[in-house]
């Protein structure tokens, strides 16, 4: 199989560091939605990252429904299954995606639509959407303080999210103001899982 799209993009990282962690082999190509755009469309015409090519040809799309096949590839999951756990598990993926929708959001106001036309008011609601999602989650880590040596998928993307929030939309919230959140992504990234897959526009390194 093999997993397309940056690893500048929170959504690519986390289903990259997701196919480590279940143990599945896979090549990565690095191409980019914006400057490679034709390479990408001759492999998914609609030009959605992460894409995967399966085995048999087939092309996936959207991390959570590639995490979904590759799951039930590896025949076990990142998500605990007692139902208290898996509610938990599932809130902190929400989270962690809704800040990651409202940073890429962020990304592409600053970096996409030139100054003159950014919508401040847009711009206030997506920027205060993004820092109460980092809050929830910083509570989140308050109240279960996870275990880095056995990383769930909520641990994952929470990591994942808040590496890109400080290394994309950097002052937009204050690590002093994240304590648990600037510890867990940290520690995170010592795993070989996150260091094999650094934010950045390299490629996986198995």
């Amino acid at each position: 199989m093999k997993l397309i799209g940056m690893l500048d993009s929170p959504y690519v990282r986390r289903t990259a560091i997701t196919l480590q962690l279940l143990g599945l082999d896979f090549a990565h190509e690095a191409l980019s939605v914006f400057r490679t755009f034709e390479a990408f469309r001759a492999i998914n015409p609609v030009v959605k990252a992460p894409t995967l090519v399966c085995d048999d040809g087939t092309v996936l799309m959207d991390s959570t429904l590639i995490i979904d096949w590759a799951e039930a590839r590896a025949g076990r999951s990142l998500m605990p299954a007692a139902l208290p756990a898996r509610q938990a598990a599932l809130r902190g993926v929400g989270l962690a995606l809704a800040a990651c929708e409202k940073a890429v959001q962020l990304v592409y106001e600053r970096e996409l639509r030139p100054a003159d036309k950014r919508h401040g008011v847009w711009v206030e609601r997506v920027t205060g959407q993004l820092l109460a999602a980092l809050g929830e989650l910083e509570a989140e880590l308050r109240r279960a303080p996870p275990d880095v040596a056995a990383i769930d998928q909520a641990g994952l993307t929470t990591a994942v999210t808040w590496f890109f929030v400080q290394d994309m939309v950097p002052g937009v919230a204050a690590p002093d103001a994240y304590p648990l959140l600037t510890a867990w992504s940290a520690a995170a990234e010592q795993l070989p899982a996150f260091r094999a897959a650094p934010h950045g526009v390299g490629v996986v390194q198995r």
